[in-house]
């Protein structure tokens, strides 16, 4: 009689790496159980290493610990969390990772807590790198942790100079404040817009900067700032330019025709001399209004 083979069943650990996820899970002390291939490729640590260790070693860097604690309460409560979050690689590196936190519960009672993980940069990089705006992705110390293409053909940064730098860097020492106000807004997740000065090809630049927070769960938050050139104060910069430059040609035209009137004056027959005197008099008060109402 033919015996049928048994089929294969995966084990648990290949259905977790097939997952494509990086996903952890830890005991109620926090203690590193569980550690799948996906979570060696996102943090850097072989799993021979992570295990055993506390996940704050690990994956939460020092700034977010508190948020860490907020969340391990909520678990402890029956309640599981889903948002982004930062981490941190093997490296040091800081990213935004998309966070799902879930309890493991025996009789009511958490025993474990299973995490899944997804590099937040990588699942919004598509959408960023489509857009014709520059997009910038902050943490709450306003680092730069991604910038979209767009950030170097509009404004001349190079996206790896700019990596891992403030953004307020690049803003107009006068505009700091008010960028610090965008980023603070309120805690709804609204997005806030406003217009700033940046630095683009060694001068300043008026922007339009719309900041959207990335998180609305609890933790450090994130921010995307969309960021496209001010089509409105670009036009005032540009009159503004060409009204300097007229200010500028027209002064140099009457004090041209001053030196005429002084030049004419100096062999002016007596009967043409009132005249001529009147005419200086004339250009001198037009000099002096535009000085005075037309200032660059």
């Amino acid at each position: 009689m033919d015996i049928e083979p048994v089929p294969l069943r995966p084990s648990a650990d290949e259905l977790l790496d097939a997952l494509g996820h990086a996903v952890i899970a830890t005991d109620t002390q926090g203690t590193v159980v569980s550690w799948n291939g996906a979570a060696e490729q996102l943090y850097g640590w072989p799993a021979a290493e992570a295990l055993g260790r506390d996940i704050s070693e690990v994956t939460v860097p020092e700034l977010s610990r508190q948020a860490a604690e907020e969340i391990m309460t909520a678990l402890r409560e029956g309640r599981s969390w889903s948002g982004g979050f930062q981490v941190r690689k093997r490296s040091g590196e800081v990213l935004h990772a998309l966070v799902t936190d879930s309890g493991v519960y025996r009789d009511g009672e958490l025993i474990g807590i299973v995490g899944a993980s997804l590099n937040l940069g990588d699942a919004v990089r598509p959408l960023m790198e489509r857009s014709t705006d520059a997009a910038v992705l902050v943490d709450e110390r306003h680092v730069v942790s991604y910038a979209s293409p767009a950030v170097a053909s509009l404004f001349g940064w190079p996206v790896d100079e700019i990596m891992g730098t403030p953004l307020v860097d690049r803003i107009h020492p006068e505009d700091h404040q008010a960028f610090e106000e965008l980023l603070a807004g309120d805690s709804d997740g609204a997005q806030r817009a406003g217009e700033l000065r940046v630095r683009t090809d060694g001068s300043w630049a008026w922007v339009e900067v719309a900041v959207t927070d990335l998180y609305a769960q609890p933790g450090p938050q994130g921010q995307v700032c969309n960021i496209r050139r001010s089509e409105r104060l670009t036009r005032l910069e540009e009159r503004e330019r060409i009204l300097e430059a007229v200010h500028s040609e027209v002064l140099q035209d009457l004090f041209a025709a001053g030196l005429g009137l002084d030049r004419a004056l100096a062999h002016a027959a007596p009967t043409t001399t009132v005249l001529i005197l009147a005419a200086r008099d004339a250009v001198g008060r037009a000099m002096r209004t535009l000085r005075e109402v037309v200032t660059p």
